[in-house]
């Protein structure tokens, strides 16, 4: 359980004189509940609040007012922090800036190492890990000779090794082509089936979270709305008010509806394929 109550972050604190000439902060009054297992998805433009709010979920920022329980632990706590940031692990947009190993083992081993994982068990993690997400390559490929989409494996790879209880991927799929971003998420749902995890996901393609338990929108550092998938994306003006734009066939069945045309609402492109073709 995530528990943010009126979180508000400021980058930099602001003294009188930047409150006087409004100076804003990166996240205002947010509260949220993030249960065990959910698949929540972070959705706004650039500067809205949704990556400030990761970075405080697992400490590597606090909170300026409120706070933010993990687990019941308080990231304000500095005793606290180890124990989080093992509950709470993020995968950021380039996974380059997270890759510390020289090969494909070494980079899964390091932060096995770090955490104190059994010596004698490291071997069979690290297998364990490149097998769970679909990695095809062995512990002695050199990391530079991967596709970026192989990158993008081994950073998730290396984080599920070490067991989190929460995953935040932060715009990690941003520097993929369609498919490579599809395999990506194709591979991720496989991965929660073998492995249930908490699921953060903080993306700008919203054909990528369609399946989530929940959207969380965010404008200016707030939190506007929140709700599930089906209820959120009939509303196109809060979405496009948000920066977002639904996928090609969700707005296609969108059409369609205000012509009086019965769409299921678990549509999908290819039974929304069906539907035009009868």
């Amino acid at each position: 359980m995530i528990d943010i109550r009126n979180a508000t972050f400021y980058y930099n604190e602001p003294d009188e004189e930047d409150e006087d000439a409004g100076h804003k902060p990166a996240l205002s009054h947010v509260s949220l509940n993030i249960p065990f297992g959910e698949f929540v998805a972070f959705l706004g433009r650039n500067g809205s609040g949704k990556s400030s709010l990761s970075r405080l979920l697992n400490g590597i920022e606090l909170p300026t007012e409120g706070t933010v329980l993990v687990e019941g632990h308080n990231t304000s706590e500095r005793s606290s922090l180890p124990a989080i940031r093992r509950a709470v692990q993020i995968v950021f947009q380039n996974p380059e800036n997270q890759q510390v190993g020289i090969t494909v083992g070494e980079d899964i081993a390091f932060g096995l190492s770090n955490i104190g994982w059994p010596q004698e068990e490291i071997a069979s993690r690290i297998a364990w890990a490149i097998q769970l997400v679909g990695l095809e390559a062995d512990e002695e490929r050199p990391v530079s000779n991967l596709s970026g989409g192989e990158k993008q494996k081994l950073a998730l790879a290396s984080v599920l090794a070490l067991a989190p209880r929460c995953l935040i991927l932060d715009e990690a799929t941003s520097m993929l082509d369609p498919v490579a971003r599809r395999q990506f998420v194709e591979t991720l749902h496989e991965v929660r089936k073998q492995v249930p995890f908490t699921l953060i996901y903080i993306t700008h393609h919203l054909e990528e979270v369609t399946g989530a338990d929940r959207w969380v929108l965010f404008r200016s550092g707030e939190i506007i709305a929140e709700g599930t998938p089906a209820k959120l994306e009939q509303d196109t003006v809060l979405l496009e008010n948000c920066g977002l734009e639904l996928p090609y066939y969700h707005r296609l069945a969108g059409l369609l509806r205000q012509q009086g045309i019965s769409v299921p609402a678990d549509m999908n492109e290819q039974k929304l394929r069906d539907l035009l073709c009868t």
